[in-house]
């Protein structure tokens, strides 16, 4: 039989809060195992924002592709999608967790004037999943109502959980101006959406077809903010006063680092929680039998800045938001050792990688040959880097991010496009001398070379991969 195949998604976790990956901030002693492998220090993700970068992976395309570059608007089913080619292979596709390829409602949106999530199951579906139990995400939650937030409301815990929220502040890219607290989740830990979705998937897994292979994409909330938790997790990490920010100017006051040193506490301790929700998963494989005929993917969306250059959130191309823990487990290609891969590598490999394994050719899983452009797929498969038969799979990571940048970036180098900048348009980093991204190099007249050398690459990827055209009537005849 086929591989089973389980990708594990986080929302919001820096890469060097994972430990497979070389300083890491955290240990994770079952997201180590997920490393069995490989993992890769430089994978960058498509789009720094949750919806479009859920939607590379989904699609395996550039988020300028499928008309999803900001978190805004829907991706159209009509795409071709991984889970609906590995159904059509014979797969028994699960989906549970946070999808959040939806963005329709404007921001500002009423409390609990977003998605019902319950009532368009069929419509997630339609993505390519047998089964879905979607939760909206933390925040999310507050507007959009979905199965987590249902249980909550079952239990009189609705209102009170959106007051929560609520209370804890909203987002903002600015360190200084950003006001979560940390303060623990202030119900049981039962109730905790990544608990509930950990329940769900063992569920999934315990009642699925046992005749078939099996897809789990399973997708966890944390570290997302609000950074709320279960105290028992809050209380395991101590408060660290280490000022190792990447700097600023002006420098940030000690008010603002010692609220970020609280919410650093905070996120660690989410992290320790997922690790604990993934040995759950890996706990229920073994009990089930598949944890040797299962390839296990685990990545995030995007990053989180959490002070550093000042900033907090994603949207940035900075590596704290744009760099992507990715940690592969396939029970062919195991290692004996740790295996850290630092060729650039992008989520839409991701992809082509869990197609690859399926047996399946990505380039045509993921195309259409009408309408126009439905063919351009730029993910790559991580295989032949983790059987040994190559070092890299690509010479450079693309994203992207709403009409604000474009970014490329190479084994040396980070080059960004400022697309809407008046004035300079252009950045240049050299990661080799300078890793923290601090000195701009776009200026420097010995970098004449590098950066044409640049400008000829991104012209060209985004000549090579215009949006894909799309129906919507249908044909008479």
């Amino acid at each position: 039989m086929p591989l089973n195949i389980l990708v594990i998604m986080t929302d919001q976790l820096r890469a060097d809060h994972c430990g497979f990956l070389p300083g890491a901030k955290v240990d994770t002693p079952n997201l180590d195992l997920l490393a069995g492998s490989g993992s890769f220090s430089n994978c960058i993700t498509a789009n720094p924002i949750c919806t479009p970068a859920r939607c590379a992976l989904l699609t395996g395309k550039y988020t300028h592709q499928i008309g999803m570059v900001a978190m805004s608007g829907e991706l159209s089913p009509q795409h071709p999608t991984y889970p609906r080619a590995l159904q059509q292979a014979g797969y028994h596709t699960m989906g549970v967790g946070k999808f959040h390829f939806w963005q329709g409602w404007p921001w500002g949106q009423a409390r609990g004037e977003g998605y019902d999530l319950t009532a368009l199951t069929a419509d997630a579906e339609a993505y390519g999943f047998d089964q879905v139990w979607e939760a909206a995400g933390k925040q999310l939650a507050v507007r959009s109502r979905c199965e987590h937030y249902a249980h909550l409301e079952n239990k009189g815990l609705g209102d009170p959980y959106r007051d929560f929220v609520e209370s804890e502040g909203k987002n903002s890219k600015q360190a200084a101006a950003t006001v979560f607290t940390g303060k623990p989740w202030p119900f049981a830990d039962e109730d905790y959406v990544d608990h509930m979705i950990t329940d769900q998937v063992i569920h999934h897994l315990r009642e699925r077809p046992k005749g078939k292979p099996f897809l789990m994409f399973a997708s966890l909330c944390s570290p997302h903010p609000p950074f709320d938790p279960p105290a028992r997790y809050l209380d395991g990490v101590l408060y660290e006063e280490v000022d190792d920010f990447i700097p600023t100017d002006p420098p940030m006051d000690m008010e603002t680092k010692k609220r970020l040193w609280r919410m650093r506490r905070a996120y660690r301790a989410l992290v320790l929680m997922i690790d604990t929700q993934v040995g759950r998963m890996l706990a229920a494989l073994r009990e089930e039998g598949v944890f040797d005929d299962t390839m296990i993917v685990f990545t995030t969306d995007h990053g989180e800045m959490l002070g550093d250059h000042g900033c907090m959130q994603k949207q940035s191309y900075y590596a704290s938001s744009a760099r992507i823990p990715l940690a592969i487990r396939h029970p062919h290609y195991l290692t004996e050792t740790p295996r850290v891969i630092p060729a650039p590598v992008e989520l839409t490999d991701v992809t082509a990688t869990i197609l690859d394994a399926a047996g399946l050719d990505p380039q045509a899983s993921l195309s259409l040959p009408w309408p126009a452009f439905n063919n351009r797929v730029p993910a790559r498969s991580l295989l032949p880097i983790l059987r040994g038969e190559t070092e890299r799979v690509r010479d450079i990571a693309f994203s992207e991010c709403q009409d604000e940048w474009q970014m490329l970036q190479s084994d040396r180098h980070k080059y960004v496009r400022l697309v809407q900048s008046d004035g300079p348009n252009e950045k240049l980093f050299d990661l080799q001398n300078d890793p923290d991204e601090q000195a701009d190099l776009a200026s420097d007249p010995e970098q004449a070379d590098t950066l044409v050398w640049f400008r000829q690459q991104r012209e060209a990827l985004i000549d090579r991969t215009p949006p894909a055209q799309l129906n919507c009537l249908p044909l008479q005849w």
